[in-house]
């Protein structure tokens, strides 16, 4: 038997206990990696709650984890044991269809979410494809790295994919596990960087973080007095937002880029994207090039996740103070 030992929830909005699965025979492209950290992100209180409707359980959470190979399949490519790597959202994908072979590999529809019918690495092993199995830079400190495979290729890859530029004006909208990265890519980006946060008491921590200004995201007026003075923003909040006052602040031909799970309908009008030619997308994680450069990115610039360290045996209490809203701006986990 090939015994997994984690944390897991057997249905939804219920406390994780402990759990033992036989994981079986090892898969020819996969890999085994000994999990030493482990982000809690908030896609893992939505895939707990089934706020989604995806959910699948009993599941083991947590798709940030960073450790170090243990076992290999017999076609793994380009990955050795005792490699320090990770794994994130993703943990396979067909790599056949047009997307893969594309490079847009977390398009594809077939691609296997680590903790959607999947045990995640709040355990003290998990399995990857080795294509979605990523090497760690040795300048990245691996007891902060995991959110970043989350977290950080979230809104990483928005940067790549829609050519921000160095000397581009970015806003970021909601400055938490998501935005509090934002700041720190954007301005390492050489851009100039607007944070809009609904705690305006926090300027000098958002200074630290990256921002040149901070706009209230709650204050239309104050939001309208930034108008016409952004190239791009990126939204990462889930909640509804004056999202009309919020369009006003980009330039002509700016982009609203969405990465925030909003379940609600964002009311926007046709002629406030025609008159300006502005543009609203959004994206998933992304691919494992992007991921790979990313980490890169963060190595080079000494960018780093601010986390809190929890037990993995604290799981519910790290899980209840990230629900509560009290992170800052990552919780870890740690397993090892």
């Amino acid at each position: 038997m090939s015994e997994i030992h984690g944390w897991a929830a057997h249905g939804a909005k219920q406390k994780l206990e402990p759990f033992t699965f036989d994981a079986g025979p090892l898969a020819p492209e996969e890999v085994e990696m000994a999990v030493e950290y482990c982000g809690l992100c908030h896609s893992d209180l939505s895939i707990l709650n089934n706020d989604w409707g995806l959910s699948r359980y009993p599941v083991i959470l947590g798709h940030e984890a960073v450790g170090r190979i243990v076992a290999t399949g017999d076609y793994v490519k380009g990955l050795h044991i005792g490699q320090r790597v990770g794994i994130g959202w993703s943990a396979g994908s067909c790599m056949h269809c047009h997307e893969c072979m594309t490079g847009n590999h977390n398009l594809c529809p077939e691609v296997a979410a680590t903790i959607i019918g999947h045990h995640g690495g709040f355990a003290d092993r998990l399995r990857a494809h080795w294509a979605w199995t990523i090497p760690l830079p040795d300048a990245l400190d691996i007891s902060s790295a995991g959110p970043l495979l989350c977290g950080g290729i979230t809104v990483f890859a928005p940067l790549l994919r829609h050519g921000v530029k160095p000397t581009d004006r970015v806003g970021v909208v909601g400055i938490g596990g998501l935005g509090h990265l934002a700041l720190k890519f954007a301005n390492a980006w050489g851009c100039e960087v607007t944070a809009f946060t609904s705690n305006v008491s926090k300027i000098e921590e958002l200074r630290a973080l990256g921002a040149h200004r901070v706009v209230s995201s709650r204050n239309s007026t104050e939001i309208l007095a930034a108008a016409n003075s952004l190239d791009f923003l990126l939204i990462t909040v889930n909640t509804p937002l004056d999202w009309t006052a919020l369009l006003k602040t980009l330039k002509p031909n700016g982009r609203m880029h969405v990465v925030g799970a909003v379940l609600e309908p964002m009311p926007i009008s046709a002629f406030d994207l025609i008159m300006s030619q502005k543009s609203i997308s959004g994206s998933p994680t992304g691919d494992p090039s992007a991921i790979s450069a990313m980490l890169d990115f963060a190595a080079r610039h000494g960018i780093a996740p601010q986390v809190e360290h929890f037990p993995l045996s604290r799981v519910n209490e790290a899980i209840e103070h990230l629900a509560a809203g009290k992170a800052r701006y990552r919780v870890v986990l740690d397993v090892a």
